[in-house]
């Protein structure tokens, strides 16, 4: 069986006794690999590797580190399609799929290219007499992230792209359900002339995130995961003095106004609510539709469409999205639907109990739809996390805006509508941290940054972009004067002369 050990130079590796994870192959059912779990002296070898290179890496200009990017995204580009077939195999989204996770991280990436430019400071000439005030931009040492199995290309990327451009060290804690490719990244990254030790990657359970949050020399951490976890993370590490950023669970909505474009909608929706099993953060699992008319063209619209959803293995080039990650996922997301039901909810197309044919025993769960959910249900309150689209129906414009600024998430939400006062309306007052107009999944581009608002994120400072560059680094302020003339106390300006 297929060993999956931590990537730390100088590391012997992990021998016999050991504690290991099992990896499945999600469209069979299967296991396929075994992943090491380390623990605190596996962190302590990583953080003594880090020591030694990054001192040097941030003393190299940032034209030098700007390179290593660049190398490092033709490399990644040049090995997309082995990295994609291998994230499917071991999450269960479908290739296409798995391509876009990896393009999304890239594009942070090509951001961290520009380095040079984003960490210029600034600079005041003549703040008072003879003094000018300037501004740099230092790493902040060694930092480390904590990511999920729903993205294990994209986010990983999003976190050591941006702090190793800037001149830090950093440690790399994936999922254990699906660690290959974090694996393979860091590799590449060598091969693109990253110092070795300067990104490593551990694998563990609790018992390594909880030595990462303790451990004295690592300055800040990125993390993301669901809300519970990641106020732990948040609560944890900022009591030990570090920097941390934090982001948790979702539960977005799509608002639908009676003037907007249902067949537009319905084929948003279509992607938005069960691309990747649903098993995305800014995925869109509630749709509200305004007033009853909307309601209920758009749910004969939807019925066809979903039925149509294609489910299949990963490597199926026709499938619209593939199995859930674990047998227990599948449980939990199934779960959520007969919860659903018990609270009243009208299961439209039921999901439970789908398998598909030679491949029975895969974590396949069905597209479903739930119609008439309320506000009180559990079901709504939470997030499903799978290929689950639950209908709230609101009577108008004030109470659609209501359900999301309410909620106790506030990551992502969108408006689908013709009408530009409804939409400046709707973006100025929701309170949720990313908006779409007539856009479902509103990730900003990579100049920009991501982060959701209330038990969404925990922290000041968002991902990627100048807000990225911001968190892993730490700003120097320098106020300086030059005295005129020598020791004697003399006004004359003193010119070096040639010879």
């Amino acid at each position: 069986m297929r060993q999956i050990d931590h990537f730390i130079q100088g590391y012997a590796g992990s021998g016999a006794g050991v504690r290991k994870h099992s990896i499945w192959n999600p469209s069979t059912g299967e296991v396929q690999a075994e992943v090491a779990l380390g623990d605190a002296s596996v962190l302590e070898a990583a953080i003594a590797n880090a020591k030694r290179v990054q001192p040097e890496w941030a003393a190299t200009n940032p034209q030098k580190r700007a390179r290593v990017m660049f190398e490092f995204k033709r490399l990644v580009e040049a090995n997309k399609q082995a990295l994609a077939e291998l994230l499917a195999s071991e999450h269960g989204k479908v290739v296409d799929d798995a391509h876009g996770d990896i393009q999304r991280g890239l594009e942070v990436i090509e951001f961290a290219c520009g380095i040079p430019q984003a960490l210029k400071g600034e600079y005041t000439n003549g703040a008072g007499p003879g003094i000018d005030v300037y501004s740099m931009r230092q790493p902040l040492g060694i930092g480390a992230g904590i990511t999920p199995f729903n993205f294990p290309a994209m986010i990983p990327m999003w976190m050591f792209g941006m702090a190793i451009a800037a001149g830090n060290a950093f440690i790399l804690k994936p999922s254990e359900r699906d660690p290959s490719v974090p694996v393979r990244l860091a590799e590449l990254f060598v091969e693109a002339g990253a110092p070795e030790g300067l990104l490593q990657v551990v694998h563990g359970d609790k018992e390594m995130v909880d030595a990462i949050l303790d451990h004295p020399a690592i300055a800040a951490i990125s993390f993301v995961g669901s809300s519970d976890i990641a106020h732990y993370i948040y609560s944890r590490g900022t009591a030990n003095n570090k920097r941390v950023q934090a982001f948790g669970g979702a539960k977005n909505h799509g608002i639908v106004m009676p003037d907007a474009d249902l067949d537009q909608v319905v084929n948003d929706l279509a992607g938005a609510a069960f691309g990747s099993a649903g098993e995305r953060c800014m995925a869109l699992p509630v749709v509200v539709p305004v007033g009853e008319d909307t309601a209920n063209a758009l749910r004969a619209k939807l019925i066809p469409a979903i039925n149509a959803l294609r489910v299949g293995v990963s490597n199926d080039p026709e499938a619209h999205y593939g199995p859930v990650v674990t047998p227990e996922h599948k449980a939990r997301v199934e779960g959520w639907i007969s919860t659903a039901e018990a609270e009243g909810g009208e299961i439209v197309i039921d999901g439970r109990g789908f398998t598909l044919q030679g491949h029975e025993n895969g974590f396949f769960v069905g597209p479903t739809l739930i119609d008439h959910v309320t506000p009180d249900m559990e079901s709504y309150k939470e997030e499903i996390f799978g290929p689950v689209l639950q209908m709230v129906r609101a009577k108008d414009f004030e109470e659609a805006l209501r359900l999301p600024s309410e909620h106790q998430y506030g990551n992502g939400v969108a408006i689908f509508t013709r009408n530009g006062h409804a939409a400046r309306e709707f973006a100025h007052r929701v309170n949720v941290g990313m908006v779409g107009i007539n856009v479902p999944i509103p990730v900003p581009v990579a100049y920009h940054s991501f982060g959701g608002w209330k038990r969404s994120g925990f922290g000041d400072i968002d991902q990627y972009g100048m807000e990225g560059l911001r968190f892993w680094t730490k700003t120097k302020k320098i106020t300086q004067r030059w005295p005129d003339g020598g020791g004697d106390g003399s006004n004359a300006f003193l010119i070096p002369t040639m010879g």
